[in-house]
């Protein structure tokens, strides 16, 4: 018999115009007075609209924190604790991309947590319980609304993670409406995310397991029958619902079984380069796995089918190879960057990525294959 624990998410709602149920949901909740937590690009856009109205309707009280950026330094989330502590408020939505959702997450916590935020980074070191939370992704990529994890810069450009089952939300809320109106850059770069999630997750070697495989598999099967329909349909709303599913699916899967070194390789590209988590990964994925390859050629053979049904007629190798190449032609048909160089890496910067990379050891400890500093640097020369 397997030994396994499997966490997630305690609610997920998915439905088109369901940011509009909002109100309701949290006064049945008890709460009175909400700290909305978003960005200005998100609010500028008035996704978060319907989420107020229905706030305003339900007769709640609530403050929007809407100055969130992309790799939140501890000083934002600081200052988001204190506002939620001096306003009192009894619960916490984020709504937008992971960032928006890592920090509702450390907010809900902090506000009523003795603990500093520097006592609480890494694994498990969370202590006491939370504000309720609902999450309500923009994006179908980050995952955030399942996973019990947030990423916060430290300094000027390491990123350190918080992960504990506390930051798992009461609630997530998919609603495709809300991603009608993404650039196409965006909506493929969190698409390849999602997709990594899943990868990653069915290919993580020490907690893999039999549920989180079968979340995997079937968010493969839905990003990739649709990533290209959203780039090329963007008001399909179908579609977009199903990238959503699919990317919730593989947070829960990779939340259980955690991803390792495109994610590692990936982090010190943001940090650097302020290059966006969903292109980090996008741009290290297909050598990551042709380095990660002769540990985990027989995973990759059972997924290949999955993301590219026409490799289920071909064996051995050649199927491998067929789903690698077939990833870097999904990329470049989206119309993402393909090559470090593309994003402001030169190649005497490579070393300083090189040992970022490594020190993300909460990531690689979860890779198929070992990666030294050597390797990573390779890794990093063939992408640039």
């Amino acid at each position: 018999m397997t030994s396994l624990s499997f966490q997630t998410t305690k609610s997920a709602l998915c439905e088109p115009g369901a940011s509009g149920k909002i109100g309701a949901l949290l006064r049945g909740m008890g709460a009175s007075k909400i700290l909305l937590v978003s960005d200005p690009g998100v609010i500028g856009a008035g996704l978060t609209d319907s989420a107020r109205a229905s706030l305003d309707e339900a007769g709640l009280r609530f403050e929007l924190f809407g100055d969130v950026v992309a790799d939140p330094p501890e000083r934002l989330i600081l200052d988001a604790v204190s506002l939620a502590r001096a306003q009192e408020v009894d619960a916490v939505v984020g709504l937008g991309g992971g960032s928006s959702m890592d920090t509702a997450k450390l907010i809900a916590f902090l506000a009523v947590s003795r603990q500093p935020l520097s006592e609480i980074y890494g694994i498990g070191q969370c202590r006491g319980d939370r504000l309720p939370l609902v999450l309500v992704p923009t994006t179908a990529g980050t995952g955030s609304e399942v996973t019990p994890i947030a990423i916060v810069t430290t300094g000027e450009s390491e990123k350190k993670g918080v992960v504990s089952p506390q930051l798992l939300p009461d609630l997530a809320i998919l609603d495709a409406e809300l991603t009608l109106g993404l650039p196409r850059h965006v909506t493929a770069a969190t698409g390849v995310d999602a997709m990594v999630h899943a990868i990653e997750a069915y290919t993580s070697r020490i907690k893999k397991n039999p549920i989180s495989d079968a979340l995997a598999r079937q968010a493969l099967t839905l990003l990739a029958a649709n990533l290209r329909t959203v780039c090329e349909e963007p008001g399909n709303t179908a579609a977009r619902s199903d990238m959503l599913l699919g990317s919730m699916l593989a947070g829960m899967a990779f939340t259980n079984a955690p991803v390792g070194a495109v994610h590692a390789l990936a982090y010190p590209l943001g940090g650097h380069f302020h290059v966006p988590h969903g292109l980090s990964n996008s741009l290290v994925l297909t050598e990551v796995m042709r380095f990660n390859a002769p540990a985990a050629a027989d995973l990759y053979s059972e997924i290949a089918p999955l993301i590219f049904p026409e490799l289920a007629d071909v064996e051995g190798e050649a199927r491998n190879e067929g789903l690698i190449a077939g990833l870097e032609s999904l990329i470049a048909d989206v119309g993402l960057e393909t090559q470090l160089r593309q994003v402001g890496v030169s190649h005497n910067q490579l070393p300083m990525l090189a040992e970022d990379a490594m020190k993300q050891t909460r990531l690689l400890v979860n890779n198929p294959r070992e990666v030294t500093y050597e390797d990573a640097l390779a890794i990093y020369e063939r992408a640039l």
